[in-house]
């Protein structure tokens, strides 16, 4: 490949997030070249140097006015995503973000119109939109192969474990920092799929619980969702320091059967109709960690070809909206609009 055909990406945040890019990129995105590691932990960057090469910076700052790459992606905690996010972009560079765009509606706006003021390419990182099995799914609805969706559920269920929590004081434990608890982290990422499948959120009524004691934010959601098509899905999500059975991640109605997305971070994806009562295996399980290289794969096209994104950043306001009013409605008792 010729310069023209690489993008050279910093890579800012080195944690535990890092990894699925990284490995995304090798096995999906061969044009991109991570040039940079940026982390206030050097030891963090250092992991992935050794695998890349990359510069190492310990800050935003020194990265920018040092580094040699076009793009950035922004792997931060959610309460960082303003300051580096315009910095960025105020830098001229591409803006890869990490969800969500940031933890309140204000920020998100002058998250944007820095970057229309940059006019550089700005994606918002919400990688389900590339999940195969979400995909997959999204195509046999769009065939008619249930019929028409009729109702949807959405369940994030996990046990607990330190994968996410390593640091001595982790962030996600912190609400002011992830802006709440489970549903607006990883949540979210079973939002996206019920939004891909059936269209826009409407309104939200549900409750809140807090099984892992230590995390501030809520650990357990159970919500009902309400879309402007007058059809309604359901939402759970659970993090708890418990022993779990097999679970359906996703399980999607429809007039002629249903598909099922089976639990864990590789799932298969079931049909379920008249021909096939016992279940048929649609594809063989490629799960949840597939999705980042094609997401990276798609920021990669649109810098350097100037293709539009599957899913323009504005699209992540929905996850983030539909937190908030789930969060609104545990406090109400209420149905809570999603856009008002």
């Amino acid at each position: 490949m010729s310069d023209a055909d690489i993008l050279k990406l910093a890579f800012v945040g080195c944690g535990a997030i890092a990894r699925y890019h990284l490995n995304g990129i090798k096995e999906h995105a061969p044009e991109i070249k991570v040039t940079a590691a940026i982390d206030t932990a050097r030891e963090k960057a250092e992991l992935i140097t050794a695998e890349t090469g990359a510069k190492i910076y310990t800050s935003l700052e020194e990265g920018l006015a040092e580094g040699d790459f076009d793009a950035v992606d922004l792997m931060l905690p959610h309460d960082l995503h303003e300051s580096a996010a315009i910095q960025t972009l105020e830098a001229g560079k591409h803006l890869v973000l990490e969800k969500p765009i940031a933890p309140t509606l204000e920020a998100c706006d002058r998250i944007f119109a820095a970057a229309k003021k940059a006019g550089t390419k700005f994606m918002v990182a919400e990688n389900t939109q590339y999940w195969p099995e979400i995909v997959k799914a999204q195509e046999m609805i769009q065939k008619g192969i249930i019929g028409e969706v009729i109702t949807a559920r959405a369940a994030y269920e996990m046990e607990f474990n330190d994968y996410w929590f390593k640091d001595k004081k982790p962030w996600r434990y912190d609400k002011t920092r992830t802006g709440g608890g489970i549903v607006v982290d990883g949540g979210a990422h079973w939002i996206r799929p019920l939004r891909m499948w059936m269209g826009e959120i409407d309104e939200v009524i549900g409750v809140l619980d807090y099984p892992l004691e230590e995390m501030e934010g809520e650990s357990m959601a159970k919500a009902v969702f309400r879309f402007q098509s007058g059809k309604i899905a359901s939402f759970e999500a659970m993090l708890a320091k418990t022993i779990m059975g097999p679970s359906t991640w996703f399980r999607i109605t429809g007039t002629k059967g249903e598909i099922h997305i089976e639990g864990g971070l590789v799932g298969s994806i079931i049909l379920y109709d008249a021909d096939n009562r016992e279940g048929k295996k649609i594809m063989e399980a490629q799960g949840y960690p597939q999705s980042f290289g094609p997401e990276l794969k798609d920021f990669a096209r649109a810098v350097l070809e100037g293709k539009p994104l599957e899913a323009g950043p504005e699209q992540a306001y929905g996850e983030l909206r539909t937190a908030i009013a789930l969060y609104r409605s545990a406090e109400s008792g209420h149905w809570e609009k999603v856009w008002d």
